[in-house]
């Protein structure tokens, strides 16, 4: 079994998730007291946020990239970024390492388009949704029509995230809140939905929607299993 990096703490409320939903996967897959060999590393998310805020993404990518680095010192043998939004900086973290990073768009297209999905929804920060970075990657490498929310949507879809989900707080609302912008991608031609932030799957789950979901903490956590264990 290979050692997983994990780069976390972005928020740690998806990290727990990452977490929980990898060494779950190992024990169904080995039976009897398996778990992951995992090397986890969690940042302060405010000071990776305010860079975020600033747009100084070469400073957070050499902080990442740091750390990733001592993870890769401690033993791991590919990396997990714990988060969508920070696949941005996800060249800047590998020039800093020789292990693999294990992209989080590319496990989550090959399940799109394994469910006969072409045109697919976006769910993210403002960052995952307006910019190339991640969408762009969708769309070139594996030939996905994106669809993204409109201006007004889009605000709210951020908004939740980062004053709600990211602080652990899950409210009626705001669930009710995305699933009536998922049902406005349903009807701008998305066939399903990418949840293109970690958070957004503590909030909404595929039995609340009529759309096929694609949650990406799950998506990626499968995929760090199958990687570990080939």
């Amino acid at each position: 079994m290979k050692t997983i990096g994990l780069l976390g703490g972005m928020s740690w409320e998806s990290s727990l998730a990452y977490y929980r939903r990898i060494n779950q996967l190992v024990k169904m897959r080995l039976g009897g007291l398996h778990s992951a060999k995992c090397l986890m590393y969690s940042v302060d998310f405010q000071e990776i946020e305010t860079l975020q805020t600033r747009g100084d993404w070469d400073a957070a990518g050499r902080i990442l990239g740091e750390v990733a680095a001592g993870l890769e010192k401690g033993g791991a043998d590919f990396l997990v970024i714990c988060t969508n939004t920070m696949h941005k900086v996800a060249p800047a973290i590998q020039a800093h390492i020789k292990m693999p990073v294990l992209h989080i768009a590319d496990p989550t297209a090959r399940a799109v388009l394994s469910a006969g999905v072409r045109s697919i929804g976006l769910l993210g920060t403002r960052f995952t949704m307006q910019e190339d970075f991640y969408k762009g990657k969708l769309v070139q490498d594996h030939g996905l029509d994106v669809v993204i929310p409109n201006a007004e949507d889009m605000h709210a879809v951020d908004r939740i995230i980062f004053e709600e989900l990211c602080l652990g707080q899950i409210k009626p609302e705001s669930k009710k809140q995305y699933l009536a912008i998922i049902d406005r991608l349903a009807k701008a031609r998305a066939q399903g939905v990418i949840l293109g932030c970690t958070e957004i799957g503590l909030l909404v789950q595929a039995a609340d929607c009529k759309l096929p979901i694609f949650d990406t903490t799950i998506i990626h956590a499968e995929a760090a299993v199958d990687f570990a264990l080939e």
